[in-house]
């Protein structure tokens, strides 16, 4: 019985990736064209049209995780096992693909970059505001995190949104006439549709695998909803790393822009439909603690004569080896970092 339950959730979440992988198809496409068609710059269609549409899995995970099973740190667990996935795999890839090193940028490194740190920064102040101001843990390191609080991480993108808005308004693109703008944005919608569908899939399969093998779902969101909501990043970023001069400027600005959206948008996203829900610091302090490392390890490469090469992209690749064994040995007990016993 044990045996098939599990065969079935491994069916579940091999359908629901692709699906998702489908429904992200028609929505990256979409709002590439539409990005087109209104004329915005390389840096602008990575960092916020792609970002935020190959984002949406993730979105969806916060917030059908949070508002369905209350169950926010499994949604947290996705968000921060999509961005590790994201930043070390996705670049990776990208590089390997492309044939030869992946190109940078100053502006990538200096703004992009460092905004996303400020987010990883910001995001952890928030949650350890909620546990220092409203503790709901009794001795535990747990706090409320309400409406109010929720809203700093979002205003934060805002901020964001604003810069890009500047770069914006100094750029002059063509716009596209020939995209049939009310068809791009049906197959918009549709997509969306398909990514809810398919992700909560991919959710109560967490939640099953937990219950099945006696682990909190939030450690199977760090790896199994995480890798299937970061499908439509890993696509997107390959296409972009395929096009152009620019093509490696795109695709790390895919990558850097989907996490700062699901950091500062994503996770909160949930709180502000629920009203309130309980953060477990002890369980994101080090999930945090494993992206800011992926993080510093990706900058890092990425300021070396501003590319990504192959040698490179394969210490990207091994790191993520690591985090996956990291997480399987907190879930068999092996480490004790994580509150899963």
């Amino acid at each position: 019985m044990t045996l098939a339950t599990g065969v079935w959730y491994a069916a579940v979440v091999a359908g629901s990736a692709a699906v998702v992988w489908k429904g992200s198809g028609l929505l990256d496409r979409a709002s590439e064209r539409l990005a087109g068609h209104y004329g915005l710059p390389p840096i602008v269609r990575g960092a916020i049209v792609a970002a935020v549409g190959s984002s949406m899995p993730e979105l969806s995970s916060t917030v059908l995780a949070t508002l369905l099973h209350g169950q926010f740190d499994l949604g947290v667990g996705a968000i921060v096992g999509s961005a590790v996935f994201n930043i070390l795999v996705i670049p990776a890839a990208s590089a390997l693909s492309r044939g030869r090193e992946l190109e940078a940028s100053r502006t990538l490194v200096y703004k992009e970059a460092q905004f996303y740190m400020l987010a990883v920064s910001v995001l952890l102040l928030t949650f350890a505001f909620a546990v220092i101001y409203d503790p709901a843990g009794n001795g535990r390191l747990v706090g409320t995190m309400t409406r109010p609080l929720a809203f700093v991480p979002v205003a934060l993108y805002g901020l964001y949104v604003f810069i890009q808005y500047q770069d914006l308004s100094e750029y002059d693109g063509e716009p596209v006439e020939s995209v049939a703008v009310g068809r791009r944005w049906l197959e918009l919608c549709v997509g969306l549709v398909l990514i809810v569908v398919a992700v909560e899939g991919l959710v109560r399969a967490a939640i099953g695998l937990g219950d099945l093998l006696d682990t909190p779902s939030f450690v199977w969101g760090l790896v199994v909803v995480a890798a299937g909501t970061s499908l439509p990043d890993l696509f997107v970023s390959l296409r972009a790393a395929s096009e152009g001069p620019d093509g490696g400027v795109t695709s790390l600005a895919n990558v850097l822009g989907s996490n700062t959206f699901d950091l500062l948008v994503a996770v909160p996203a949930g709180v502000l439909i629920v009203g309130t829900t309980t953060v477990d610091f002890a369980a994101a302090v080090p999930m945090m603690a494993c992206l800011t490392v992926a993080t510093l390890v990706l900058f890092t490469l990425l300021r070396t004569d501003l590319s990504l090469t192959d040698r490179e992209a394969y210490v990207l690749l091994a790191a993520y080896v690591a985090f996956v064994g990291w997480v399987a040995l907190e879930t068999v007990g092996a480490v004790g970092l994580l509150p899963v016993r």
